[in-house]
């Protein structure tokens, strides 16, 4: 969608979709701080919630209790330093967010109806905070489908798996590539063949490949198209 630079104003959505460890939140975030607008992480809030239902001892299938769960979960979204955050029933989650067994058992929870039209809600009440650089896997496509720009940002496979095994060794130490590889294909599968908002690029959508580009080079196309207000190419 081409917006003009006149007609731009604060409820203007960028919307950046992709698999797991196709740079999103890197190249999100590097986006939001040349833009000087908010970020947001909508994996975030589902790995909050896949976080809680751990830490409270529930079945992260179980959707009837991760249901109860929430319903019983005190959620506030403040806003800092330009990005949405999250505690629940005080407690922020931290790096614990982005733990193995978070990781693991995240697709199950965002697999669940009542989960997603939960995270829905909150992230479409972000407007309250717009402009707004928001990631995710179903952002244009589900969440704000008439957002201004919208994105899916991809790479290879292998090279995801590279990628998120630097970050992995960088936190955890050592990794094995292949079982990372192995993990993200999993992930992909329940991702792309999940009942609620399965992932797949918008048909409006611009797709990036970025296999072989930095991080720099996506966020400065990115930037480019809307500061031309989607007439860059």
């Amino acid at each position: 969608m081409s917006v003009s630079a006149d007609t731009r104003s604060k409820t203007t959505i960028v919307a950046i979709d992709g698999p797991a460890a196709s740079g999103k939140s890197t190249v999100s975030r590097e986006v939001a701080r040349v833009l000087g607008w908010t970020y947001v992480d909508s994996g975030s809030f589902y790995r909050g919630i896949t976080w809680k239902a751990l830490h409270a001892g529930v079945d992260a299938r179980d959707a009837a209790a991760v249901q109860t769960l929430l319903a019983r979960s005190r959620w506030a979204f403040p806003l800092r330093d330009r990005s949405v955050v999250f505690t629940v029933d005080g407690e922020e989650p931290g790096d614990a967010l982005r733990g193995p067994e978070v990781r693991e058992a995240v697709s199950d929870v965002a697999a669940l109806p009542d989960v997603r039209a939960f995270v829905n809600a909150q992230l479409r009440a972000m407007r309250r905070y717009a402009p707004l650089v928001m990631e995710g896997r179903d952002i244009g496509t589900v969440v704000f489908p008439d957002a201004d720009f919208k994105f899916y940002l991809d790479a290879s496979p292998e090279e995801r798996a590279r990628r998120r095994a630097r970050d992995l060794a960088a936190q955890e130490g050592a990794v094995d590539v292949a079982q990372v590889l192995a993990s993200l294909e999993r992930r992909d599968g329940k991702d792309s063949t999940r009942r609620e908002a399965p992932l797949r690029p918008a048909s409006d959508a611009r797709i990036i490949d970025s296999t072989a580009m930095g991080v720099d080079e996506v966020v400065a196309l990115i930037v480019a198209v809307v500061r031309s207000g989607g007439d860059a190419i």
